[in-house]
């Protein structure tokens, strides 16, 4: 018996041209993209397709392109009868699979997702904020090194100087777990810089600083959380038609209620991918379809579910990985 699981994928795997063939050859497809040109008020495909780049990855341009063209592929699934069982998204791709499980219609998600990418970018001044990757160091030694380096720039009260000190040059924390060997962390530059040293120290393989325009899913988010909170709460979230894994806590999301909460959290709480897997293969998940452009979730599958595994991982991203995808699940 299969039970199929789509992935979303979130900020980071667009490209120029992405879901231009779906477009051409799918008429579902192609509605889906004229939807979000007509919701969002510009021609949004006209920039996915044909870039340019540089403006494709501004973050409030990135994150209703990625669902758009996410929505697409799943459309195209969904029309040829591949139906999934359960879902999940990375970070901005959680929007996504609420999307495809009915809790949000697609007009207000790409809506939705656009002012989210606007008040993330906004919410810290460039330059103050940063994300690093740790690679091939245990995400509970990350933890403890974060938590110990934001202990070491937070002044106690009575200190000489605390008087001026803005606490947010301690925040780093964890951001996105995304596979054994591989977490994400984001904060001010400074504690990310530190963390990312120490790091080094205690054994991880590699350490990268990421070129991204702000901090994602960490504290310094909190100004867009808030901001996306108010907007949220003025849209229809019904109960999903399937259960959707929350990145927050790593738990299936059944109401549209808790669909709410859980996206407005996820603005500054960590991406616990590597636990949102593991729920899904606990649910019984036997085959993983990664819908939208990319692989990048495909390359964590491998990471989170070990070498050995057997378990198919598929993705929809044109016409060649839709008929790949198709015979897989047959």
């Amino acid at each position: 018996m299969i039970k199929i699981a789509f992935l979303f994928p979130g900020q980071g795997s667009q490209y120029v041209g992405m879901g231009r063939e779906l477009y051409e050859r799918f008429p579902v497809a192609r509605a889906v993209f004229d939807e979000a040109d007509s919701a969002l008020g510009f021609a949004l495909s006209k920039l996915i397709f044909e870039g340019p780049d540089e403006t494709l990855k501004l973050t409030e341009h990135t994150q209703p392109a990625i669902l758009t063209a996410s929505v697409a592929a799943g459309r195209v699934l969904a029309e040829a009868g591949v139906a999934p069982a359960l879902a999940a998204g990375h970070s901005l791709g959680e929007y996504s699979a609420h999307v495809a499980a009915g809790t949000l219609s697609f007009a207000d998600a790409v809506r939705a997702v656009r002012l989210r990418g606007r008040y993330m970018q906004q919410a810290v001044p460039a330059g103050e904020g940063a994300m690093a990757a740790i690679l091939g160091l245990d995400a509970a030694l990350i933890k403890v090194i974060c938590e110990q380096v934001s202990d070491q720039l937070t002044p106690l009260p009575k200190t000489p100087g605390a008087e001026g000190f803005d606490a947010k040059l301690a925040v780093v924390s964890a951001a996105n777990l995304n596979s054994p060997g591989q977490t994400v962390i984001s904060g001010a530059v400074g504690a990310v810089e530190r963390v990312a040293a120490l790091c080094k120290d205690a054994g991880a393989k590699r350490t990268v600083m990421l070129p991204v325009s702000a901090p994602f899913h960490c504290a310094l988010m909190m100004r867009a959380q808030d901001a996306l909170a108010k907007d949220l709460a003025g849209l229809e979230f019904r109960d999903p038609a399937i259960p959707v894994a929350a990145n927050v806590s790593a738990t299936l999301i059944t109401s549209g209620d808790a669909a709410r909460t859980a996206l407005v959290a996820q603005v500054t709480g960590a991406v616990r991918w590597v636990e949102c897997i593991q729920l899904l293969v606990a649910q019984g998940a036997t085959h993983f379809v990664e819908v939208g452009p990319g692989k990048v979730l495909s390359g964590l599958m491998k990471q989170i579910l070990g070498k050995d595994a057997t378990t198919p991982v598929l993705n929809v991203e044109d016409a060649a990985s839709l008929e790949k995808t198709q015979a897989g699940l047959h």
